[in-house]
């Protein structure tokens, strides 16, 4: 009976679809509790998958693969889809923290808080893709392969923006060389 649950599925059974949560509903839950940071993300990711594999069940080969790993199959896309939309998407929050006050106002960290202030202003003056690139890279610590996996760019121009951004932001900041000019301007 368990083989024809997404058969059933596709074909309109009302009681496929509570036999597909109670067969499949561990199995999807237990992947996306281990590949998503936090519970509503995973509980949020599991409608998903469901309403994901009510709208594939017709898809299904028995000849292909067993239910289980189609259904497993659909679960993972689906989680490694969330998390490669959760790395591109850049938080204000964390711009943010770099810049708040100090709580405890020490000589250190408040001259931390100016430089990153004026870190940011720097990053202002650059072009989107030099801020984005960099910003993915400085605050949210990605490597230049993942930046380039996150935003679709060739991973020499990742490197390329990034190395301009760079240059670009210490001439602002006044600690870049006159020679490093002329490389940016390529």
């Amino acid at each position: 009976m368990a083989e024809a649950i997404l058969q059933r599925i596709a074909e309109g059974d009302q009681d496929a679809v509570q036999a597909a949560l109670k067969t499949y509903g561990g199995l999807v839950w237990s992947l996306a509790k281990r590949m998503l940071r936090n519970q509503e993300d995973a509980e949020d990711a599991v409608q998903e998958i469901f309403l994901d594999i009510w709208k594939n069940a017709g898809r299904f080969d028995s000849s292909q693969s067993s239910e289980t790993t189609f259904v497993a199959m659909i679960a993972r896309r689906r989680l490694i889809d969330r998390l490669r939309f959760n790395q591109r998407r850049i938080s204000a929050d964390s711009l943010e923290d770099v810049l708040a006050e100090p709580a405890d106002r020490s000589d250190q960290n408040i001259q931390t808080v100016v430089e990153a202030k004026e870190a940011f202003k720097a990053l202002d003056v650059l072009r989107p893709e030099q801020k984005q690139v960099l910003q993915m890279s400085i605050i949210h610590g990605l490597s230049h392969q993942e930046i380039a996996d996150a935003t679709g760019m060739p991973l020499g121009t990742v490197k390329t923006h990034a190395r301009r951004g760079l240059i670009q932001a210490r001439l602002y900041l006044g600690i870049g060389s006159p020679d490093s000019r002329k490389e940016v301007a390529v």
